[in-house]
């Protein structure tokens, strides 16, 4: 249980941070949530309660980053979901976009990373995230895959540098949550049936899922340098 301990979710307006933050919530946790959408943050803070606090920030801003943990203070565990994904064909995308996913998902993973763990417990832990392109190549997705790589490989070696602090990462898989909401209903539809065809659980991935991987990082503390696969099977298809 996570009985008046403190969970720094960083993305947890929506999607898995939302559902990993009300899944702590249940389990007794104080949540602090964090996200660039103040509009999202409201959402979120109306349906989690009085025993969730919410913060505007923008991971990719370094001193922002510094000056939120600075505010936070002393808690026990962050996760970190949030993140910007795109992908496209290499010699098609642009270097900038290709550099503003780094931006996005690595650079805001490190910094959050780098000036939470001043305020950790050392009984506490850390969850990053990658994702399966790191894993299973897919045409489209050559930077989001390095991205990916590059966290995975961070968490890994933090495991051993920032003991005893624990550091985990979680690699999803393709999960239905509102990342993907830009895309025409249609299309969106089309795309998750043809995954879930291919996986042997015959499904595309739920927020829930996910928020129940980071749960079982946060709390058996003989786990650390970890890569935990939540994916249905997708290595495998």
């Amino acid at each position: 249980m996570l009985h008046n301990k403190k969970v720094v979710i960083i993305g947890g307006s929506s999607g898995i941070g939302f559902a990993t933050a009300q899944q702590a919530l249940a389990q007794g946790a104080e949540v602090i949530i964090a996200s660039r959408s103040e509009e999202k943050l409201r959402k979120a803070k109306e349906e989690l309660g009085a025993k969730a606090a919410s913060y505007v920030l923008d991971t990719t801003q370094e001193q922002e980053v510094k000056a939120f943990f600075e505010t936070v203070g002393s808690f026990d565990h962050l996760v970190v979901s949030a993140a910007e994904t795109s992908g496209g064909p290499f010699l098609e995308t642009e270097t900038a976009k290709a550099r503003q996913l780094f931006e996005n998902k690595f650079w805001g993973q490190y910094y959050a990373t780098k000036y939470g763990t001043p305020h950790i417990s050392k009984n506490g832990s850390i969850t990053l995230f990658s994702g399966v392109v790191a894993y299973k190549s897919m045409i489209g997705s050559s930077t989001l895959g390095a991205v990916n790589a590059a966290v995975s490989n961070l968490g890994q070696t933090l495991a051993l540098e920032l003991a005893p602090i624990r550091v985990n990462v979680v690699s999803p898989g393709i999960i239905n949550t509102p990342s993907r909401s830009k895309m025409p209903e249609e299309a969106r539809n089309q795309f998750y049936d043809a995954i879930a065809n291919k996986l042997p659980v015959k499904r595309v991935g739920r927020a829930e899922d996910v928020a129940q991987s980071v749960l079982y990082l946060i709390q058996n503390g003989f786990v650390t340098g970890t890569v935990l696969h939540v994916e249905g099977g997708h290595i495998l298809a």
